[in-house]
């Protein structure tokens, strides 16, 4: 690959490509990653591919040398234009491609970009995107007859499909918070289409982020919707991500409702139509959703962090829902088994709209004390070696049972540990619950014993 910059490796991630804007991720790396994905496109029988983008300064130029390299590949490409990151997927099953790639950076610094892909219905991750890094380095061959492109408006037809599923009990007064990502092109035309009376916060997008960092998992980016839902009569608050695929939400007292304790109302609410039906979590989210899922009939299931991974095990098993503690919740039961933020705000809504108090019965969902996610910083590839020494020499005395599908959790009776290498920085991610401050202490205690044993050098953050 000629260009000015050296060839990104660093930008391969488990779940997408990801880098910092022009140094790693440029035009001339898009136009190069476009030929490869056409490549594995052809190779997979894929005559198109559907290509939207964030709103992010970098993403128009980066998105269309992305779609120009896919056609220099002799494939076609279908440009959906400035949509979140779900509605991506959905043109892909709907136009039926099976095959995309959303332009984004999700919710990482405004000077970072990245690609999020999927290829003949199938989310691309782990070994296929290692194995893509190599292929684009290599470079790839121009196809002799170059394919076409076309825009299409997939924005209609998508808020049709979902005003057309979703239906309120009574209208409601909800704030939103789009943090000036890409929600902000679509969330304010849903949630009135459904009834809602809205109050925007930042819904213009700006890729410069000017108000706060469009990501619901850190509380202190909830603040002004917090504010917003106290001080007017709204009845509860939902916030996005930067490119629209995870939600937060927060209630009238200013609580914040966690995605593992969402998925504790989706859970009951699905089990009732069907009855019997496993539903998956991942390993980073309370006990409580287990408990819960069984309380209402249903099978519950753990699995690997990562929304490429969930997706997967949700094809794998059929499941009709799976979620994840980061706020990627994927219902397969009424919809495509993507995770779509907005299509998870119209649902949550669905549900509150049959009660008068909709705060009160999210803030009734069962929950422990608890950390939020604690990261323990380390030098790349440090993580992954501590994490395999604590998994074969760790002692966690107490615990009913210990789980090694990502990292290690070390479950109690009143309460869980958990200690997993993150797939995407060089970084531990620690989580603690217990049924008391005094139990998730001890819990803590013990992680922490652990792990200066193994590792003393380090500084914990907690």
């Amino acid at each position: 690959m000629t260009t000015t910059h050296p060839f990104p490796h660093s930008s391969f991630k488990a779940y997408d490509i990801r880098g910092i804007v022009p140094t790693a991720l440029n035009p001339e790396f898009a136009r190069e990653l476009g030929r490869g994905l056409a490549a594995r496109a052809r190779a997979a029988g894929v005559s198109a591919l559907v290509v939207g983008r964030d709103g992010r300064l970098s993403s128009p130029s980066l998105s269309a040398s992305l779609q120009q390299g896919i056609r220099d590949g002799g494939v076609d490409t279908i440009d959906i234009g400035q949509v979140p990151t779900p509605l991506v997927y959905f043109a892909a099953y709907t136009l039926k491609t099976g095959s995309g790639v959303a332009v984004t950076g999700s919710h990482n610094p405004p000077d970072y970009n990245g690609f999020k892909m999927m290829m003949g219905g199938s989310a691309l991750y782990g070994d296929d995107i290692l194995k893509l890094r190599d292929e684009v380095a290599a470079g790839v061959a121009v196809a002799k007859a170059p394919g076409q492109g076309k825009e299409v408006d997939i924005m209609t037809p998508y808020l049709a499909k979902v005003l057309g599923d979703i239906k309120l009990a009574r209208p409601m007064k909800i704030a939103i918070d789009c943090g000036n990502g890409v929600a902000g092109a679509v969330a304010p035309k849903l949630f009135r289409g459904l009834g809602c009376e809205v109050t925007e916060l930042f819904c213009e997008v700006d890729g410069t982020f000017p108000n706060h960092h469009p990501d619901p998992a850190e509380p202190h980016n909830l603040e002004d919707l917090i504010h917003c839902v106290q001080t007017t009569d709204c009845e509860i608050g939902l916030a996005f991500d930067g490119d629209g695929d995870r939600l937060g939400v927060v209630t009238k007292s200013g609580q914040i409702i966690w995605p593992d304790r969402q998925l504790i109302l989706y859970a009951r609410d699905v089990l009732e139509r069907c009855p019997g039906e496993t539903i998956i979590y991942d390993v980073k989210c309370s006990r409580h959703v287990a408990v819960e899922i069984r309380k209402a009939g249903g099978q519950a299931l753990m699995c690997q962090t990562g929304h490429s991974l969930v997706k997967a095990k949700l094809a794998e098993t059929g499941a009709p829902l799976a979620g994840e503690m980061s706020g990627h919740i994927f219902f397969k039961e009424r919809w495509f088994g993507f995770d779509d933020g907005l299509y998870t705000g119209a649902r949550l809504l669905e549900i509150l709209s049959k009660q008068r108090d909709p705060s009160a019965i999210l803030e009734a969902l069962p929950q422990g004390v608890s950390t939020p996610e604690l990261k323990l910083e380390m030098k790349e590839g440090e993580p992954h070696a501590l994490i395999k020494r604590l998994q074969s020499e760790g002692k966690f005395e107490g615990a009913t049972e210990i789980i090694k599908i990502d990292g290690l959790r070390a479950d109690y009776p009143d309460g869980f540990g958990l200690a997993r290498a993150s797939n995407t920085t060089p970084v531990v991610v620690l989580r603690f619950e217990g049924d008391s401050d005094a139990a998730l202490e001890r819990i803590k205690q013990s992680f922490r014993t652990q792990l200066l044993e193994l590792a003393p050098h380090v500084t914990l953050p907690f």
